[in-house]
Parts: structure tokens; sequence; C-alpha cells
């Protein structure tokens, strides 16, 4: 199986398909004017649409890298990542602070899912 890329440009791609793992580029809210949750949410929402794109789901997420720039705000990110997790089926985790390319960013996440097996 080749490597499937989709959403490039020049400098990078959305999504990396290789060997029944799905790869996403770091995700960031369209509105960088809201809170915390409300990022996280868009965030998510941007998440769930590429890994559909890809032939797959939340529910085969493997690992998730999260950046956020004030911890302060964890809780709000950890209520809306709550919301959304599939039970049952939480990927690993990482989260650190960090400041991100746009200041008004509040949150990146980075994930890698696997494919569902075919029947």
């Amino acid at each position: 199986m080749g490597i499937m890329y989709q959403g490039s440009n020049s400098r990078m791609s959305q999504v990396t398909v290789h060997n029944g793992t799905v790869y996403l580029a770091g995700q960031v809210a369209n509105d960088a004017s809201a809170g915390m949750a409300d990022q996280t949410r868009q965030v998510l929402e941007n998440i769930d649409r590429l890994l559909a794109g890809a032939g797959t789901s939340r529910q085969n997420l493997l690992s998730v890298q999260i950046w956020v720039s004030d911890m302060n705000e964890f809780g709000q990110m950890n209520e809306a990542w709550d919301a959304w997790v599939v039970p049952g089926r939480p990927p690993v985790r990482a989260c650190v602070q960090a400041p991100l390319a746009n200041p008004q960013w509040k949150i990146e996440i980075m994930a890698i899912a696997a494919l569902p097996e075919s029947s």
C-alpha cells in the first residue's frame, strides 16, 4: 500500500495515510477569538471531519498530542474533550503548554488513528 496525502499544499498535508494508519497535522480553531472550550470543540470537529474523509473516526484514535497556550485553561479543554471522546476508547494522550503560532490560538491537537479493519 502506498502513501496517500490529503489536503496538501507546498508545505504540508492535513492528512497522511499509510499502512492502515491515519496521521493528522496539528489542528487549530477556525475562530481564534473564541474561548478555550469553543476552540477545543472547533478543533475536535475538524478532527472528526478529517478522520471521516480518510475513512475512519474518533472511535479508532490511537494517540493524541495536545498543546495549550495556558494551563490555567486546562479544565475547560478537558470538559470539551471529555464530552467528545468515545467512552471506553480513550487514546493515549499527552498535553503540554506551549506558545502557538498565532497568539490567539489557545489549543492545537495532532492525532493518529487506525483505519477500521476490513471484513
